[in-house]
């Protein structure tokens, strides 16, 4: 006959339980804990009033979120519920139970703050030797906005829309001349059906007016890069050579019929992904390579990373007092340009950045070849050139693969964090700090550990 072990969902406590109890040692949420713990949070106490009822303590919610974000549970509702199913989540919120809109107000007023605090877990993990900056691996993702791209409208549909919804306003002014409100079919509201008309052409029309602010900016850059075409080949004349090529065109100015604005996230942009086209955000990350920790952040609406190098190198500059300056930065082809390498020279950092497509599997007799002499130039794009050609610059390139790109593997597909909850620019930005800063503990854990 089997034997069984016997329970019994009614036995009773002779002692009080303790969550503590419950939850193992080395688990990932005592580890939140206790770095939050160490962190100076008096910008958050601070902005708390002596006023009112007593609030949950910043500590408590700041670990509830991080863990939530590290645990992949990022929805404010869904981490209320976890308080009361979860014992991780009841280890951190001590039994308490704070309600979903409690979290969401926490989260969205202390966006600004969460820049100071993940520069702090970084410092964290400086004074346990798990991080040098010395290596950088830079690159970006596309994350998914809280908004759908079938909400996004172009300045063209827009236009056909207005004249469509003007052609309707005019034929039910008509009809209300021309007929009875009596004699209408039952259901039909002629006022109301002009209004939410009129309604829907004044959102167009403030659509409209957000688009050509937008592209104010495109706009004045097309204007100055043709003045410098311009410039430049009235210098060749000046020095009696001809220019070649066609005369510049004067660019189009003003909104194009392609120009499209999102009606839920106006600040969000369309961006191609390797699941297609997607309602997004550019996502930055400057990695580590030694530690795989994030070094920094950025959030861009470009979906070009050309221009993300300059922003990076200043986030990276501000940390170097405390954390010191890296020595090479790597990056893929989507981020080479003359500029971004002296940018980079500039500050004195080693630029690796690919010319081009990089050659999956290199023949025995490329691996085996010499090194070329390095060539004597100041030309710091020939030096890099050469630097990628050479068996220990492809060593250390190959190490851009093996760093960001698995963080963002993780925080994708082990996290499950593919869409921002929040919506605007600013608000998107302190999120994707905040992802940045629960990655970091996770992985902190597991250096700690090893």
């Amino acid at each position: 006959m089997s034997r069984f072990i016997q329970y019994d969902r009614n036995q009773q406590y002779l002692l009080p339980p303790s969550v503590d109890e419950w939850l193992p040692e080395g688990h990932l949420a005592r580890f939140v804990v206790e770095v939050i713990d160490q962190l100076d949070l008096s910008k958050l106490t601070g902005r708390y009033s002596g006023s009112g009822s007593a609030a949950y303590h910043p500590s408590m919610m700041l670990a509830l979120l991080v863990y939530g974000y590290a645990s992949g549970t990022f929805a404010s509702r869904k981490i209320e519920r976890a308080t009361y199913d979860s014992v991780a989540f009841r280890f951190i919120a001590a039994n308490h139970h704070p309600d979903h809109d409690t979290l969401a107000h926490f989260r969205k007023t202390f966006l600004v703050e969460l820049e100071d605090l993940f520069v702090q877990v970084l410092a964290l993990a400086q004074a346990m030797k798990l991080v040098k900056l010395g290596q950088i691996s830079l690159d970006g993702t596309k994350i998914k906005a809280n908004a759908s791209k079938h909400k996004a409208l172009s300045h063209g549909r827009i236009e056909k829309l207005e004249a469509q919804l003007r052609e309707e306003v005019q034929a039910l002014l008509k009809k209300a001349a021309d007929v009875d409100q009596e004699e209408l079919a039952d259901g039909i509201d002629l006022p109301a059906e002009i209004a939410r008309r009129e309604d829907r052409l004044e959102a167009l029309a403030e659509a409209k007016t957000k688009i050509a602010e937008r592209v104010k900016e495109r706009d004045e850059q097309a204007r100055k890069d043709y003045q410098e075409k311009l410039a430049r080949r009235e210098a060749l004349r000046a020095a009696g050579k001809k220019p070649r090529g066609k005369e510049p065109k004067a660019p189009e100015t003003g909104p194009q019929a392609k120009d499209q604005i999102n009606l839920t996230d106006e600040e969000s942009r369309i961006m191609p992904s390797a699941d297609g086209f997607v309602q997004g955000y550019n996502a930055q990350a400057a990695v580590d390579v030694a530690s795989m920790l994030v070094a920094t952040t950025t959030l861009t609406q470009q979906t070009n990373d050309k221009q993300q190098v300059e922003p990076m190198l200043s986030e990276l500059k501000a940390l170097q007092d405390r954390f010191g300056k890296p020595d090479t930065l790597l990056a893929d082809n989507g981020y080479f340009s003359n500029t971004n390498i002296q940018a980079c020279v500039k500050q004195k950092i080693t630029p690796l950045i690919a010319l081009g497509r990089e050659a999956h599997h290199l023949s025995l007799e490329q691996r085996l070849t010499p090194d070329a002499p390095e060539p004597e130039t100041a030309d710091s794009l020939v030096k890099m050139a050469w630097k990628l050609k050479t068996q220990s610059g492809r060593a250390l390139y190959a190490k851009r693969k093996s760093t960001v790109e698995p963080v963002f593997g993780i925080i994708k597909q082990v996290l499950g964090f593919r869409q921002f909850s929040l919506r605007g620019l600013d608000a998107v930005t302190g999120e994707w700090k905040l992802v940045a800063m629960a990655f970091n503990l996770k992985r902190m854990q597991v250096l700690a550990a090893g």
